[in-house]
């Protein structure tokens, strides 16, 4: 195991919370019409505040990927997850809210059961799909349920709705890193060849919409009902789509099999616990939605 690959996996993660940050102060600003309309990512373009949560995301992404280099996907994946522990330190000092025992209990579940999951099952192995694989079939099976996130959203609650999208988010993450390293491994047979195929462009398409549902849930709520569902659902979508597509194989045994458990289990109770966080709403935060999903500030 890489320690020093795992450090650099929380440099990354901590560049990565930091822009998230950045960029739901920026998009919490735009007018609720806008969320999951194409308007909002054209209009925070103009934002040096959320260009600048994108850059710190961009950095953190390459520094990831230099923690890739020295140690394996399911060793440095996990630490990535920390992120919102970051994301929610740099909200309370730049916000001066606070954060209670709630907050802290439900991120540390949420980031720990993620961790755990991840950290036991031990994903590896595997070969890349020829092109026109049906194994891309799990990739438009995510793209539905990102959909359905968008739909389910609709008329509900903005929490309820923020939640909903950040899924949609992490789904859509997820898809974008299987699609990465499918670009990556294509790219080793030549620029050229990687450039003749879909995935490519796919990728910038996917790319494109999951950072729209994730403005868009920033756009709904606060960082701390936002964020949690987009870093418990990014990992273990890239870790299903790399078991269906690239036939990577989990370590399954009794013990483990009982640890996997426990980790999703702990996730889902970070998520219920953030959800019910007594400390959501601050003055002068918006309300819950009307009867056409709009709602005041």
């Amino acid at each position: 195991m890489s320690v020093l690959g795992m450090a650099i996996a929380v440099v990354a993660a901590c560049f990565i919370g930091l822009g998230f940050v950045a960029q739901q102060h920026a998009a919490f600003r735009e007018p609720l019409k806008k969320i999951l309309h194409p308007r909002l990512l054209l209009d925070l373009l103009r934002s040096r505040l959320w260009l600048a949560g994108i850059g710190s995301m961009v950095i953190g992404q390459i520094i990831f990927a230099a923690a890739l280099n020295m140690a394996d996907v399911t060793q440095v994946t996990p630490v990535l997850t920390t992120n919102l522990i970051f994301a929610l330190f740099a909200a309370h000092v730049i916000y001066r809210e606070r954060l209670g025992r709630t907050e802290w209990q439900g991120a540390l579940l949420l980031t720990g059961g993620v961790a755990l999951f991840l950290g036991v099952g031990l994903p590896r192995g595997g070969t890349a799909p020829g092109a026109l694989s049906f194994r891309w079939a799990a990739g438009a099976a995510v793209l539905l349920l990102a959909a359905l996130c968008a739909v389910g959203g609709l008329h509900r609650d903005l929490r309820v709705r923020a939640i909903l999208l950040a899924c949609g988010a992490g789904l859509l993450y997820g898809l974008e890193d299987t699609l990465t390293r499918s670009v990556l491994l294509r790219v080793d047979h030549g620029v050229i060849a990687a450039l003749l195929t879909w995935q490519p462009y796919s990728l910038l398409v996917i790319g494109t919409l999951g950072l729209l549902f994730a403005q868009s849930a920033f756009d709904a709520a606060p960082l701390r009902i936002s964020l949690p569902a987009t870093t418990a659902a990014e990992p273990l979508t890239g870790i299903a789509l790399s078991i269906a597509i690239f036939g990577e194989q989990v370590r399954v045994s009794t013990p483990r099999l009982a640890l996997e458990t426990l980790g999703l289990a702990a996730m889902v109770a970070g998520i219920i616990v953030l959800g019910r966080s007594p400390y959501l709403g601050k003055p002068g935060e918006r309300v819950a939605a009307s009867a056409d999903g709009v709602t005041s500030r």
